[in-house]
């Protein structure tokens, strides 16, 4: 008989990991709304089923956290409860052996400190107090509340215009979103739970390269008031756009050359193409929008108070274009170039000359990762991305990241920037660095700190700045419009500005810098109610009707993802590096769509805004 033995799982073990799986994608697509005290409750069972028994704490304790639970869900808890519940997990918390105990108690306490009063609303009125208000998971996640299912099933007819129709009665960018939205909406999409979110933006891309021109819709009657966008972003033109379509009278204010905003003087032409982009702001255009370009509302001749009596009501959406400092030594250096002053050389069409450069990005956002890989384009014979935290830790999208180290890009992570060394004429001559060690976790991110080895030294010869925007607001400021400590605009969540009739802001200028979608999402929110200020009540619809459900059998069946040209060849250009889908791929990917807006709560609550 021998002293040991091969272990091997049997088969109990092997289907415990593959219910492990299962139980890890429902969790991800786990739609939001959800009772909060329910779904504490079944996770303190899960992790009570996985407890090894051997503490007391953990395994006494959690169960009799469970009953506490459950009192509270049936109705059989007082307000007391409440804290016997916190007594016990923080006694659990400070006396369990192991992560399994303490863990499922820190949770708990999460729990107690973070929705405390959905216990109290359960206890006193016997209900939940959160409020499944949107049953499809896909469009509860898009900030605009576009009608997903309905244009994939649209999609999966063939009937593309009529799916670009549905799109644009939410979001007025299709062509756009296509190529640039970081698609939020595939994050709790139920077709998880079998294999992989379904591709809605590729889906959405396909739908309006099919569909060729479609018209914008006809404009209601003229209403005779007058309304000023300043700003002629993403987020300003959607609010124009449908302002235009309620009749009444709109003019852009935009500072730059052109429309776009950081459409066209943030994102490079390899993921924006700028003839997509032209094409998408002429048609939105084409409702009778008026445009005055090169307007730095707050300088002369467009000084806020001039501008606002001679309009009904002004929207606010200058976006966030200024560029941060870093702070250290030898940031005035030539060669020193901020990653918003690149991109928007790039976008009027000045190329800056990287050629044979070495290049050194700050940063770890999806900015950074542009301004490299443009570096790329434009010559440089070196690009590396320092970055203070783990490459797993950086904020910009994986396949930015994979993408830019495919291009050529090195990725520094865990060197923290020190301080910007010139040579004797005032030229970036390199960038010192500190070597970094991961540490606690702080905001669910692992901290960096110093590590206990000598600062490094990273010769190059231009440096580009890539930490974020900010937002010139100190003109409206200045004309009583209220501001807040971080420099945005203070408005309400409904667009409105405190103490200032008729003006409304939202956008980046409101929340910070944030995605398109979400840019969009606040024109259409500031378009609906400044209509409503201005005494009317239009509606926004498309028209189109939605295909019925298709009751086939839905099989398990894997995602067909975006295929990108050939690194070596798209460094080359500034060409689009995305390829779109084939027919084949589209109606396959569409086919996989579960239909939530028809099956489950989806059926009982209408599946679907109509109007808005």
């Amino acid at each position: 008989m021998s002293r040991l033995s091969i272990i091997t799982q049997n088969s109990a073990q092997r289907t415990v990991e593959e219910l492990y799986k299962d139980l890890e994608r429902r969790i991800v697509a786990s739609p939001p709304g959800l009772c909060p005290v329910d779904m504490a409750a079944s996770f303190l069972k899960m992790c009570h089923a996985q407890s090894c028994g051997k503490c007391v704490p953990c395994r006494v304790g959690l169960g009799q956290l469970e009953k506490l639970f459950d009192d509270v869900l049936d109705g059989d808890a007082t307000l007391e409860t409440i804290a016997v519940i916190e007594r016990t997990a923080r006694s659990i918390f400070y006396s369990a052996d192991c992560a399994i105990g303490y863990e499922a108690a820190k949770m708990v306490l999460k729990g107690i400190r973070g929705f405390r009063e959905d216990f109290e609303e359960h206890i006193l009125r016997g209900r939940c107090s959160c409020n499944l208000n949107q049953p499809v998971p896909c469009v509860s996640q898009c900030p605009a509340g576009v009608d997903i299912p309905g244009y994939i099933a649209l999609v999966r007819e063939g009937r593309y215009a009529d799916a670009v129709r549905l799109i644009r009665k939410d979001n007025p960018m299709p062509a756009v979103c296509g190529l640039i939205c970081e698609h939020p909406c595939e994050v709790r999409c139920r077709r998880t739970m079998l294999d992989d979110p379904i591709n809605i933006r590729g889906l959405k891309r396909f739908a309006v390269e099919q569909a060729g021109e479609v018209p914008v819709p006809k404009t209601a009657p003229a209403t005779g008031k007058k309304v000023a966008v300043i700003g002629g972003g993403p987020g300003g033109i959607s609010a124009a756009y449908y302002l235009a379509l309620m009749g009444h009278k709109v003019t852009i204010y935009e500072k730059e050359k052109q429309l776009g905003g950081m459409l066209r003087y943030g994102i490079p032409s390899y993921r924006l193409p700028r003839e997509v982009l032209d094409g998408e702001i002429s048609r939105l255009l084409s409702v009778g929008i008026d445009v005055v370009t090169g307007a730095d509302v707050g300088e002369e001749p467009y000084l806020i108070q001039d501008i606002r009596p001679r309009y009904d009501a002004v929207y606010i959406a200058i976006g966030a274009h200024t560029d941060r400092k870093i702070g250290m030594e030898g940031e005035d250096a030539e060669g020193v170039m901020s990653a918003v002053e690149m991109l928007r050389s790039i976008g009027d069409g000045e190329m800056p000359d990287f050629k044979d450069r070495d290049i050194i990005v700050i940063g770890g956002g999806n900015v950074a990762m542009d301004v490299a890989r443009s570096a790329v384009r434009l010559g440089a014979k070196r690009v590396r991305i320092a970055y203070r935290r783990r490459k797993v830790d950086m904020t910009a999208l994986p396949e930015e990241v994979e993408g830019a180290i495919a291009e050529g890009c090195e990725v520094l992570d865990l060197h923290a920037p020190l301080s910007i060394e010139k040579d004797g004429q005032g030229k970036v001559s390199a960038l010192w660095v500190q070597p970094q060690i991961i540490g606690k976790m702080k905001n669910g991110r692992p901290t960096p700190g110093d590590a206990d080895v000598a600062k490094l030294r990273l010769p190059c010869d231009r440096i580009l700045v890539a930490i974020g925007q900010g937002i010139d607001s100190r003109h409206f400021g200045e004309s009583g419009i209220p501001i807040t400590r971080g420099a945005a605009i203070d408005a309400f969540d409904w667009s409105g500005v405190k103490d200032a009739a008729g003006v409304f802001a939202g956008g980046d200028c409101v929340t910070g810098p944030a995605t398109v979608i979400r840019a969009i999402a606040a024109g259409k929110v500031a378009a609906a109610n400044i209509d409503e200020f201005l005494g009317y009540n239009h509606t926004i619809t498309s028209g189109v009707e939605i295909p019925r459900v298709r009751l086939h059998d839905r099989p398990t069946c894997g995602r067909v993802n975006m295929k990108e040209r050939e690194a070596s060849v798209r460094v080359k250009d500034m060409e689009l590096i995305e390829c779109g889908m084939t027919s084949e791929e589209a109606s396959q990917e569409a086919r996989r769509c579960l239909r939530c807006d028809h099956f489950g709560f989806g059926v009982f609550k209408g599946g679907r805004v109509e109007k808005w």
